[in-house]
């Protein structure tokens, strides 16, 4: 009777031993897919943004023919193909995932700003139309000013330009966008205001800086903007300075302006010395 007591006893214990080690193994298994789902979402991130591109579109490739139908891994392998350059494929990947379960406004913009890319101006503006007003962020902006640009509906551009101006922390490269569209329009003074804050913005950015000499030559304002340069930019503007004096019908003063970017210039600079001699010889 006191084995059979025993023998029950046992077996009660085994049973709940079985079922603790059960449950430990799911909280484990549980623990390693919460672990997983991490590391999936560390990697994408990464790829997002600091991996080679191209081994990025690889990688939401993979990764998408086990998983076909998470949007945020379309989302990764459309970012990932525009930031390869390959924008037909993009382009294609955006309009997949604007076609999915649970796309936003942030997609159609996205897919707005791939059809920019391509030049396609009339879909860019079909896809921001659908964007509701409420959808209020700097690459909307960014992008409604770019369509106005390209339609010559400068007065949408301004207006889209300044809200997207007033939407970002690091609002150089729209203001040098801005300046670029009044540049094109012959609001030269314009363009050199903005020109000019782009640069007090992002001392780094020169082609801001190379603009500026652009909009100050177009005015017969030949002498270099006081702004932080080093040797070899100095030249390079000086080079651009002297093509737009030669553009004015000012021949002479390009040609000198040439000898000076030629004398700057750190190393030998070719491109200068060409245009000198060319000039120089009628």
């Amino acid at each position: 009777m006191r084995q059979q007591i025993f023998l029950s006893a046992s077996l009660a214990g085994a049973l709940v031993l079985s079922a603790c080690a059960e449950k430990a193994d799911e909280t484990v298994e549980r623990a390693f897919q919460e672990v997983n789902v991490i590391d999936e979402s560390n990697l994408n991130d990464v790829m997002l943004t600091v991996a080679d591109p191209n081994e990025a579109v690889a990688h939401f490739q993979r990764t998408l023919k086990g998983s076909p139908d998470r949007i945020e891994l379309q989302r990764g392998l459309a970012h990932s193909l525009i930031r390869a350059k390959r924008t037909t494929e993009g382009t294609a990947a955006w309009k997949k995932v604007v076609s999915m379960k649970g796309a936003t406004s942030a997609d159609h913009v996205q897919l707005a700003g791939a059809f920019v890319r391509s030049g396609e101006w009339d879909a860019a503006k079909a896809e921001l139309d659908q964007v509701p007003p409420t959808h209020e962020t700097y690459e909307r902006y960014r992008l409604e000013a770019v369509v106005a640009d390209a339609g010559k509906d400068w007065k949408r551009a301004d207006s889209f330009y300044e809200i997207a101006t007033g939407l970002t922390t690091k609002p150089a490269k729209v203001m040098n966008n801005w300046g670029y569209s009044k540049l094109t329009r012959g609001d030269f003074a314009g363009a050199e205001r903005l020109f000019g804050e782009a640069i007090r913005q992002n001392h780094g950015l020169f082609t801001a800086k190379n603009n500026l000499v652009l909009a100050r030559g177009a005015q017969r304002n030949y002498t270099l903007p006081v702004i932080p340069m080093d040797q070899t930019e100095r030249a390079l503007l000086l080079h651009t300075l002297a093509l737009s004096a030669v553009k004015q019908g000012d021949v002479k003063v390009g040609e000198n302006l040439l000898r000076e970017a030629i004398d700057t210039h750190p190393q030998h600079f070719e491109e200068a010395s060409r245009s000198l001699s060319a000039l120089e010889n009628g």
